[in-house]
């Protein structure tokens, strides 16, 4: 079973088997509208907690990206080179950015539950 964090920045992380996958949340993207680009990280990088680790460019502004907890970076999502509307389609699913093995995961701790995070998001609303 896959847990699902947050930050307070609107990156999401789904842990599976000590691997997470990173993307920005539907709030996120919401607020960004329509994503045109998407720089992802090096497979192989090494990420401490709240690091800049992507960058998401749209139609309105540019945001970077921030890794959720330490790792090394072990997968990108490729299909975001060609194809960034993704993010717009998919956030929180076919348009994650990149996926990264936990260092330490006690960091999920410092991080944000769903119920934590929806009131945050109410809380901007």
């Amino acid at each position: 079973m896959a847990d699902m964090f947050f930050t307070k920045d609107h990156e999401y992380i789904v842990v599976e088997d000590g691997v997470g996958r990173v993307g920005i949340t539907r709030f996120a993207q919401g607020q960004l509208g329509d994503v045109v680009f998407v720089e992802l990280p090096d497979v192989g990088a090494q990420r401490r907690q709240g690091e800049e680790t992507g960058v998401v460019e749209s139609v309105k502004a540019a945001s970077e990206v921030f890794s959720p907890v330490s790792g090394e970076v072990v997968e990108v999502n490729a299909d975001l080179s060609d194809h960034p509307a993704l993010v717009n389609e998919d956030p929180q699913g076919d348009g994650w950015f990149f996926k990264i093995k936990l260092a330490n995961p006690a960091e999920l701790s410092s991080l944000l539950d769903k119920a934590a995070y929806d009131a945050l998001v109410a809380s901007l609303a």
